[in-house]
């Protein structure tokens, strides 16, 4: 589960680079209760999706050369040069060297050994997100990659995550949990690409997942605020019911309600 813990290797923060950040921020707004606050030109603009006050995910504009709109999952650390070193070591790739982010925290952008992009976060005054896992917050992540055994071992290398894998009708599910903890510590999933239709197509990449309290509410809200449903609302059982969703301008992430039945 993602908490406010911060732990090492756990994901602390998410944000969306996008073409359109007024439209962003209307979409979000109407679908989960985001209200954003932009930032200045101290900061390039980059802003803050609030619920309740609360910090859920920040935001910023990219230009068609920077790349596509996108959400992006940050990892923390406690040290992101020798992070960004183990990248590189393991076969990774730096795409921004570490860097501070004037005295809220230092970060890096990287990808893994199958091209997937995340951040990390060595933090300062700032520790993170501080609304997650309850409805409008980060709640899950999962990594689409077409070589699990290779992610399992990349990220085993770079942050020490420990992985269980369960099995389902069809198939195995992957679990990954920070170091020194157990399978009570599960944040994410690492899903071969080729599994999920709604996702291959994108090559190695990660998701985020927003708890929600109605899937189906959320994919409709969706398709009338001009999104796109790239996979319609399911249940799986023992896990809740879950949705593949893109904003207007195509970045990708899903819904979850979490079954009430599994603590």
């Amino acid at each position: 589960m993602i908490t406010t813990d911060y732990v090492n290797g756990a994901p602390v923060w998410m944000d969306l680079g996008t073409s359109d950040l007024d439209g962003a921020a209307s979409f979000y707004k109407n679908l989960f209760g985001w209200t954003f606050l932009p930032g200045g030109p101290e900061v390039g603009g980059y802003g803050l999706f609030q619920f309740d006050g609360r910090t859920a995910a920040g935001g910023m504009t990219v230009t068609p050369e920077q790349g596509d709109p996108a959400w992006s999952v940050y990892f923390r650390t406690g040290d992101a040069d020798a992070t960004a070193a183990a990248v590189d070591k393991a076969g990774g790739t730096v795409v921004i060297q570490p860097m501070d982010v004037m005295d809220m925290g230092r970060m890096a952008i990287l990808a893994d050994s199958a091209g997937a992009s995340f951040g990390i976060w060595q933090p300062g005054t700032s520790k993170g997100l501080d609304h997650v896992t309850e409805d409008g917050g980060l709640n899950w992540v999962e990594l689409y990659t077409p070589d699990v055994d290779g992610a399992k071992a990349f990220y085993a290398a770079v942050f020490g995550w420990g992985t269980y894998d369960v099995q389902f009708p069809g198939g195995t599910y992957t679990s990954v949990n920070p170091a020194d903890t157990d399978e009570n510590g599960m944040f994410g999933g690492i899903v071969p690409l080729s599994a999920d239709p709604a996702e291959k197509g994108e090559g190695a990449h990660w998701v985020p997942y927003v708890h929600v309290p109605d899937v189906d509410a959320a994919a409709a809200m969706t398709r009338e605020l001009n999104g796109t449903v790239r996979a319609e609302p399911v249940s799986l059982p023992g896990v809740g019911r879950i949705a593949k969703l893109s904003d207007p301008a195509g970045a990708g992430f899903a819904v979850i309600k979490g079954d009430p039945n599994e603590k």
